[in-house]
């Protein structure tokens, strides 16, 4: 099957297609700049995964690590 050719499909466009791989940024200013783009991009599945998986593994440090709470135990009766 052939691509349909027209404005913005050319191999450098984003989104065409395996070949249009973005390269590395170079400097401060392009990796902030790729940075808030990955960031702020709402229909990115790799943004939404990373993020999922980095606040499910923040809970869980939270819950292993900063609760001294034994829910099992009895309770004190006042």
């Amino acid at each position: 099957m052939a691509a349909a050719a027209g404005p913005g499909s050319g191999p450098g466009t984003p989104g065409s297609g395996p070949a249009a791989v973005a390269a590395p940024p170079r400097g401060l200013r392009a990796w902030l700049r790729s940075a808030f783009r990955f960031a702020t991009d709402r229909n990115d599945f790799r943004r939404n995964l990373l993020v999922n998986l980095g606040l499910f593994a923040a809970g869980v440090w939270v819950a292993r690590n900063l609760t001294d709470i034994d829910l099992m135990a009895p309770q004190p009766v006042p």
